[in-house]
């Protein structure tokens, strides 16, 4: 192994809050480390450190000699003076794809990533067009190792599978930050988890680390029960102490007050108790949509829609982006006219609705402050009364944090504040629009515990999977021009189905060949040279990944000891998605060929 970057004792901290302290790790060659922390302990500016685009306090990030790195920010910059390709082509590694003129590896690369219309101006792209464009600009780059900040957030989920398994195929070394459990759990080899102001290493993929890390949440936890058995006793002896001080006496105090520190760290990361913030009642009726349509000019978002909401539904909506997702929750809550048809919505409703854009809170106003104005008094079961202080701290606002003026908040501060700010109105149907973008992971995990618990109606639109399928019991897929299909399952079930539907088409393939026959010679010039040369090689290789394939499977169903099964069953499940993705490609090239 290679190794590609050294991290030797490396400190950060913005006035008196340190972000973390002389910490130390290293990126080897063939690397893909996913980096999770809770919000505002450091993730990013970890990235912008490694990327010299903020400067440590001490200690040295030290890369190996010529090695060429790639960032993405979270925020891309693009020249405006500039059109979409100019902004593109100067990032091209001229030593890469030679056969190809670099304009079409240009077209190429945004058209995997579903942008074909290159006539679109660099100061007018929307935010995922933007993110989209910042991801061409930098796999084009060729870089030796790739620092990404949030690559998923704005992407819909077409375009996040496809960047999950260029990344998963490539041999590429990546250092990433993202909250996409399922992106970290397919792409990642390693995972480092900043915590107390430290970094903590795990090998192995995100599920993995979830493992790892509740057995060291449970030892640290046994350590604090120690601790705080050794702080009683030397709290007896405190008070027993006359108030001279010397010699052993004073070195014993010292060290009862460096104690009663440590035995005061928590490693309880639950803030929303699912039993606690309970939603108002419900009733029977919740609303009906009849015959709703909806266009705009040309592009058409609902055409004729019928459904009947039931009570306690968990409904998903995917499809992506541009097909009206956010249009049509923003109809059915009334804030964007229908062009025809009826909403009948139950007396009993109350919306809460969860923006992209976010509530209209005062930038100049505290954060205790914003929440003490929608109550001073919050009442969950009826009975438990909470202050506003007391409920935000559930949402991991401090105390010093509850003081912050509105405008200083980072984006996953802004995200809990809103959340906050909508649950403390007890809704009993949750409108959630893209909630996932900007929360730590932690976050994520009660918000889905909270949604599992609701006992109202949810409706979700996200482009998060593991947050999908831990939520929904079904999906609206928006296909464009109006269609929604209603589909039974969580959106694993959904990409299965697809998988199935994908498979049944290709072994009819076979029988209407005679029927049709190929139109290679017509068309040979819809095929370019590098794909002729994929599609020739793609048959070799998924006749390679099958039988290693079967040859896992027969090793597993031996019933022989495995020292290493868990590599093994790592490769399995990449070699099942890499016939899958292969099998995919095959087929699309066939069409052209």
């Amino acid at each position: 192994m290679k190794p590609y970057l050294l991290v030797d004792g490396l400190t950060k901290s913005y006035g008196d809050r340190v972000l973390f302290d002389t910490i130390s790790f290293g990126v080897n060659e063939g690397d893909k480390i996913g980096i999770v922390a809770k919000n505002g302990t450091g993730k990013s500016t970890l990235l912008r450190l490694l990327a010299d685009k903020e400067a440590p306090d001490s200690g040295s990030i030290t890369f190996r000699s010529g090695l060429r790195v790639g960032f993405l920010d979270q925020t891309p910059v693009f020249d405006p003076s500039l059109s979409l390709m100019d902004n593109l082509l100067p990032a091209i590694d001229p030593n890469d794809h030679e056969e190809w003129s670099h304009e079409d590896r240009v077209r190429q690369m945004l058209s995997q990533l579903g942008i074909d219309d290159l006539s679109l101006s660099v100061a007018k792209l929307s935010g995922g067009q933007a993110k989209r464009v910042a991801i061409a600009r930098l796999l084009l780059s060729n870089p030796d190792l790739l620092i990404l900040d949030e690559p998923t957030n704005h992407l819909d989920i077409r375009t996040v599978e496809w960047l999950e398994n260029y990344l998963t195929r490539q041999r590429v070394t990546l250092l990433m930050v993202t909250h996409d459990r399922y992106f970290l759990d397919r792409v990642c080899n390693r995972i480092i988890e900043i915590d107390m102001r430290q970094v903590f290493a795990y090998d192995g993929n995100f599920d993995l680390y979830l493992r790892r890390r509740a057995e060291r949440i449970e030892a640290l936890a046994g350590e604090q029960a120690k601790l705080r058995n050794t702080l009683r006793k030397e709290q007896e002896w405190m008070r027993r102490q006359p108030q001279a001080r010397a010699g052993k006496a004073r070195y014993r105090i010292n060290a009862f007050y460096d104690l009663k520190e440590r035995a005061s760290v928590r490693y309880d990361d639950k803030t929303i108790d699912p039993n606690e913030v309970k939603s108002s009642y419900i009733g029977s009726k919740i609303f009906e949509a009849e015959g709703i349509s909806k266009r705009f000019g040309d592009k058409v978002i609902l055409d004729g829609f019928t459904y009947t909401f039931a009570r306690y539904e968990k409904l998903g909506i995917v499809g992506e982006n541009g097909v009206g997702k956010s249009t049509f929750i923003k109809m059915l809550q009334g804030l964007v006219p229908q062009d025809s048809g009826e909403w009948n919505v139950g007396e009993t409703v109350r919306f809460g609705y969860y923006s992209q854009e976010g509530l209209s809170l005062p930038p100049g106003k505290r954060v205790i402050d914003a929440i003490t104005d929608i109550t001073e008094d919050v009442v969950v079961n009826g009975t438990t009364h909470y202050t506003p202080m007391q409920f935000l701290t559930r949402f991991l606002f401090t105390p010093a944090d509850q003081q912050k003026y509105i405008s200083t908040l980072s984006g996953g501060e802004m995200r809990r504040l809103n959340l906050a700010a909508v649950l403390i109105r007890q809704p009993n149907f949750l409108i959630l629009d893209e909630p996932t973008n900007d929360l730590d992971i932690m976050t994520l995990g009660i918000l889905e515990e909270y949604l599992r618990e609701f006992k109202g109606c949810v409706i979700v639109i996200s482009h998060d999977r593991f947050f999908l399928d831990s939520i929904v019991d079904h999906l609206f897929v928006m296909e464009g021009n109006g269609v929604i299909k209603d589909f039974p399952g969580n959106y694993t079930d959904y990409r299965e189905y697809i998988k199935e539907k994908a498979a049944e088409a290709r072994a009819e393939a076979p029988a209407q060949e005679p029927a049709q026959p190929r139109q290679t010679k017509e068309r040979p010039k819809k095929l370019s040279w590098k794909e002729r040369k994929e599609f020739e090689a793609l048959e070799g290789e998924i006749e390679t990944l099958n039988a290693e394939r079967t040859a896992l499977e027969a090793l597993f169903n031996s019933g022989e000891s495995i020292p290493d099964i868990a590599d093994k069953a790592r490769r399995y499940e990449e070699v099942k998605t890499l016939v899958d993705e292969k099998e995919m490609r095959w087929l699309e090239l066939s069409e052209l060929a």
